[in-house]
């Protein structure tokens, strides 16, 4: 049995542990903003469209229609209960106007993130990565197997001066917007790009 002195120090550590995650327990790690990589943004960013082509435009409209009433995972993904990252950006593109081609069945939508790689290739849009690669607005982001997302997908809403705000399907099983910097993310695995 332990002393009185010994219980009175276990209980004081004990207290001082609760107080401890009391105080730090609403705080994120430093850099991350409760995003995945960088900040979780709550609101649809401001994105000059003035300094967009027509098509960066529609896809930046469709973007912010799915995150002001987002759908869940098989809403994107025709009813599929599967990993929809990038059934949320054949969605996009759908509603943009702009509709992929799955180059396996000739549907719009590519459930798979190797498959939408091998579409931006076969169309000649497809950017290997590149740490001095800057990505436009409505560009798709791949990234590999071993990224911190794992094999996953997303699009470029805002680029400048490193930074990038992207939207994504399938991020903690919902849309999220976030604003982060990939050359200070580390195991971010970006295979390349899928240009508009």
């Amino acid at each position: 049995m332990r002393s009185r002195p010994a219980r009175r120090a276990t209980i004081a550590w004990c207290a001082l542990v609760a107080v401890l995650a009391a105080v730090l327990g609403g705080c994120a790690l430093p850099g991350s903003g409760d995003g995945i990589v960088g900040d979780r943004l709550t609101e649809f960013p401001a994105v000059d469209r003035s300094a967009l082509t027509s098509a960066q435009a529609r896809i930046v409209d469709a973007a912010a229609a799915e995150f002001a009433a987002p759908r869940s995972g098989p809403g994107y993904s025709e009813g599929a209960t599967e990993p929809w990252c990038a059934n949320f950006v054949s969605w996009v593109f759908r509603a943009a106007g702009r509709p992929l081609v799955n180059p396996n069945s000739g549907s719009w939508r590519i459930p798979g993130v190797y498959t939408l790689q091998e579409y931006f290739q076969s169309q000649g849009r497809f950017v290997p990565f590149r740490p001095d690669y800057r990505p436009a607005t409505g560009e798709v982001i791949l990234y590999g197997p071993d990224s911190r997302f794992g094999q996953h997908t997303n699009i470029v809403l805002v680029s400048e001066n490193g930074i990038l705000t992207t939207i994504g399907g399938n991020e903690d099983d919902e849309v999220h917007i976030e604003r982060w910097n990939p050359a200070a993310t580390a195991d971010i695995a970006i295979v390349g790009y899928g240009r508009l």
